[in-house]
């Protein structure tokens, strides 16, 4: 597409995949942490570009932050999006869903821990959470397009960095931490074209 609007020197703006992090430093509210994680992760049942598809935890606050988002995930509710009490809808259609229960199950034999959910019912798939996933794992890489929060625990900013610029899609990311100096230090080091501090 950029190629054929070059011809004619039309301007020309591509939003494309992503495979975006989340990272969640070590002085982190817990609860600012689990609310943006959801929101994140599950927006749209995970069916837009800028989904968080790698959730990075501080290693020192991963469990609080873990058990805090499994807790939200239970309480979501699945079903047709036009009833007010319903949090996650469908899937584009039931192809897709199957494609997301693949990549859970295929994550699962590579060593992630599934917490909550993981199961296809026609164009649903329940809002899932994989814990201890690593870098090695082809959840890891691949974009999900469906409801899975990919929980991935790290040990330093310079470990939170690599793991971010690991990977082919640039698209965003955020960073939550008490300390905005220090989100901004570790932002300016992600190869990403939006950022997003806290928010």
């Amino acid at each position: 597409m950029g190629a054929n609007a070059a011809k004619t020197l039309k301007k020309v703006s591509l939003e494309l995949g992503g495979k975006n992090s989340l990272i969640i430093l070590d002085d982190a509210d817990i609860e600012l942490a689990a609310e943006n994680i959801a929101w994140g992760a599950f927006l749209h049942s995970g069916q837009i570009c800028m989904t968080s598809g790698k959730i990075l935890i501080q290693e020192k606050i991963y469990p609080q932050v873990k058990q805090r988002v499994i807790e939200k995930v239970k309480n979501f509710v699945v079903g047709n999006p036009l009833h007010s009490d319903v949090t996650i809808g469908p899937l584009i259609n039931a192809k897709q869903s199957q494609r997301v229960e693949q990549l859970v199950n295929e994550a699962i034999a590579h060593g992630a821990k599934l917490e909550v959910g993981g199961q296809a019912n026609g164009v649903f798939f329940e809002p899932t959470v994989l814990a201890d996933v690593k870098q090695d794992n082809p959840i890891f890489a691949e974009e999900i397009f469906g409801p899975v929060a990919v929980l991935i625990p790290f040990n330093s900013d310079e470990q939170a960095i690599e793991l971010a610029n690991d990977g082919d899609y640039g698209l965003s990311a955020g960073i939550i931490t008490a300390n905005v100096g220090r989100g901004m230090q570790l932002g300016q080091q992600l190869n990403v074209g939006l950022l997003h501090i806290n928010d």
